[in-house]
């Protein structure tokens, strides 16, 4: 069995690759600091479950994870994150991804999702999954949005640039700017202090990120 396990900290990859050669024997560990590495070691390896951390430094998990679906829709992804907003964990599973679990999960509940995902079976944390059922209540326009603007939408809320949001994802900043005009007729908003206000008020932002 081959896990590719993308994290950009060394530390909480060797954590976790510890974890799981301990508890899934016989099973093989790789491990990614970034997407590119990511995408070198699965082309390689072809690894039967990739567990992807969503803040990576050259572009996000859920871009990574899209190109890999997109060259192989059967490759089984889990979701391992610290971000647990729903619209987050929405737009990780419309991509494609099996799984979603936080970093303030169990070992226990890292092993069950290992194990589900493997099976090609959907995995999804407790408590996210019943969020997801209840989030019902939040503007159409949210739920409604690509994972591709959600992703914008996330980094707009943060106060990144056209420029270097357009950097990150690899696409010409006329890209952003129309998905920024989509997301924002979607979302009925006209300003980024309404963007910034609805990214809080839904938990796609914190404060403490601003």
């Amino acid at each position: 069995m081959k896990i590719l396990l993308t994290d950009d900290h060394a530390v909480v990859r060797q954590g976790y690759a510890s974890l799981l050669s301990a508890m899934l024997e016989p099973c093989q560990i790789f491990e990614a600091g970034d997407a590119q590495m990511c995408f070198a070691l699965w082309s390689r390896e072809r690894p039967d479950l990739i567990v992807l951390d969503i803040n990576l430094p050259d572009i996000s998990g859920i871009e990574a994870a899209r190109r890999i679906l997109e060259r192989d829709a059967q490759a089984r992804i889990l979701f391992f994150s610290m971000y647990d907003e729903l619209p987050m964990v929405q737009q990780a599973l419309d991509v494609g991804a099996l799984g979603y679990i936080t970093k303030a999960s169990s070992p226990e509940i890292l092993l069950e999702a290992v194990r589900r995902v493997l099976a090609g079976k959907p995995y999804v944390e407790h408590d996210l999954a019943t969020g997801l059922v209840l989030q019902r209540n939040m503007p159409a326009g949210l739920s409604e949005m690509t994972a591709r603007e959600f992703e914008i939408f996330v980094m707009l809320a943060r106060g990144m640039s056209t420029k270097t949001i357009a950097e990150h994802l690899c696409v010409s900043m006329k890209t952003v700017s129309n998905h920024t005009t989509i997301l924002k007729s979607k979302l009925q908003i006209h300003t980024s202090a309404q963007l910034v206000h609805l990214a809080i008020r839904f938990g796609v932002l914190k404060i403490s990120e601003l």
